[in-house]
């Protein structure tokens, strides 16, 4: 387990970990687009200078939960992982993130599949999870890019009303409750909700 982090200043980067889970990806078959996404993303979504540690690892349970716990381990108060979330033999993400959970958090699950749901019905099939170790959150996220951003942001009309909220919404205030930096979000792209007495003065 890790130790009691340092409080970070608004000025220190935050270290996000983000990793993408897949044999023929980690192997060089195919180029992998995991991790750009993830980078992406989080790069307009968040207003705070940010610091990522990737990692790009096979589906094997043991290997992902050790690297999870490194990721952990080595600061990071959010860790995003892609892929590996499904119903087939090699997809032990889900099983690899609670090995190593000291809480669970389902509502995260339960809203990505409502907004995949949306699109496929086969989103029943999508195994996600999020749990708590130590003062991190790690969230387990689909494999496809569109399907990462879908999910993060959540579903809007052509006038950019929220239709489906995006799990990304409840991340923020999830980490100031477990002694976590405090992260700000860009509006245009995710609205943080934090209730009204926890939200802090902008820089």
């Amino acid at each position: 387990m890790s130790e009691t982090s340092t409080p970070t200043t608004p000025h220190d980067p935050v270290r996000i970990g983000i990793v993408s889970i897949s044999d023929r990806a980690s192997s060089g078959v195919y180029e992998d687009k995991g991790l750009p996404a993830l980078r992406e993303w989080l790069t307009r979504a968040l207003k705070n200078p940010l610091q990522f540690e990737e990692r790009l690892i096979p589906d094997e349970r043991a290997r992902i939960s050790e690297t999870l716990m490194e990721l952990v381990d080595a600061g990071c108060a959010l860790v995003l992982t892609t892929g590996g979330t499904g119903p087939a033999p090699r997809d032990v993400t889900p099983e690899a993130t609670l090995d190593v959970a000291d809480k669970e958090m389902p509502g995260f699950g339960e809203q990505m599949r409502q907004i995949s749901l949306r699109f496929v019905p086969t989103a029943i099939l999508s195994r996600q999870v999020a749990v708590i170790r130590g003062q991190s959150l790690i969230i387990n996220l689909p494999g496809q890019p569109k399907s990462i951003q879908e999910t993060l942001e959540g579903l809007k009309a052509a006038d950019g009303t929220p239709i489906v909220p995006g799990i990304f919404a409840a991340v923020p205030y999830c980490i100031d409750l477990i002694g976590g930096p405090y992260l700000e979000t860009n509006d245009e792209v995710c609205k943080a909700f934090r209730p009204k007495n926890a939200i802090r003065p902008i820089r």
